[in-house]
């Protein structure tokens, strides 16, 4: 009989090494599979039933702190995990229960955080110092708009940019390469940084109080850099949420505006599904009601 906590250390090295996914997806996927094996304490895979995966989700769902949608989503995350150790333990021949009898909540579609054009552009003018502070700041928010990077990518980025080149290659999710593009405007302000740089650190993003000329390990985390958009966004006075994604999203929707196709967009972001990339099809829905009114039953006018 297979032993559930020996199979989900296994899954966990599998999906890290073979499949390629981040620290953070690997940490998730064990936080969710030891909730699921300490709620129900169950011990061996052949005794993992679909009554006991409904009792947990019922048990997940009286969970105080969260509703609606968002509980919903939530439940999700542990019963993809769920399902995808499921998967992987039918792949080694390891009896246990059907992960296609495991059915994930419906949820809402999903709403865009988006910011205006005029309250991008008081974002990306926010940094105006010649500090080495103020110009990193810079850099990072052009670059966020230039490229559309997640932020863990932004935060993995070195020194050794070709700024005689109008692109780069990045690694993202799932150890995945792409190549993002350069704007003058970012390329500028990572020059103007660089400029003022005085320390040995390999990494682009610093923290500048704390770096000097010997200190090498002093990179910006993902954490750090949100503080920072969230910083220029309060001072913008822009209202709503802002962080990196937002960035991203607003570098998306700026593109299909412009008549960026779909699956162009999807290459761009660095998306593994096209339907994650539907997310923004509100934007090309519009262009498709001004096509409508502009082409549709003028024989009848």
């Amino acid at each position: 009989m297979a032993d559930l906590k020996a199979m989900k250390q296994q899954f966990l090295e599998y999906i890290e090494i073979e499949k390629g996914r981040s620290v953070k997806t690997v940490e998730n996927y064990d936080r969710y599979l030891t909730r699921f094996l300490d709620h129900t304490k169950v011990k061996t895979a052949e005794n993992v039933t679909e009554s006991m995966v409904r009792e947990f989700r019922l048990w997940l769902n009286r969970q105080p702190g969260v509703s609606g949608d968002m509980k919903r989503k939530t439940q999700n995350y542990y019963m993809i995990a769920l399902r995808a150790f499921l998967k992987y333990m039918r792949r080694n021949n390891v009896k246990s229960l059907d992960p296609e009898r495991i059915e994930l909540a419906k949820v809402g579609a999903r709403d865009l955080d988006l910011i205006t054009a005029a309250e991008l552009d008081r974002l990306l003018n926010g940094p105006n110092g010649t500090t080495t502070q103020s110009l990193r700041d810079k850099a990072i928010l052009e670059l966020f708009f230039s490229t559309g990077l997640r932020v863990s990518e932004l935060c993995s980025l070195s020194r050794d940019l070709d700024l005689s080149r109008d692109e780069f290659s990045v690694r993202g999710k799932g150890d995945k390469v792409r190549v993002v593009f350069l704007s003058s405007s970012a390329k500028d302000a990572i020059r103007a940084y660089e400029k003022k740089r005085t320390d040995l650190s390999d990494a682009l993003f610093v923290n500048v109080s704390k770096i000097n000329a010997t200190n090498k390990n002093d990179r910006l985390t993902s954490r750090s850099i949100e503080r920072i958009v969230k910083g220029y966004a309060v001072k913008a006075g822009i209202t709503r949420k802002v962080t990196p994604h937002v960035i991203r999203h607003s570098f998306a929707t700026d593109l299909l505006e412009n008549g960026a196709d779909l699956r162009s967009v999807q290459a761009l972001l660095g998306h593994a599904n096209i339907a994650t990339t539907q997310v923004y099809t509100h934007v090309t829905d519009k262009h498709l009601r001004e096509v409508h009114q502009k082409f549709h039953g003028k024989r009848r006018a």
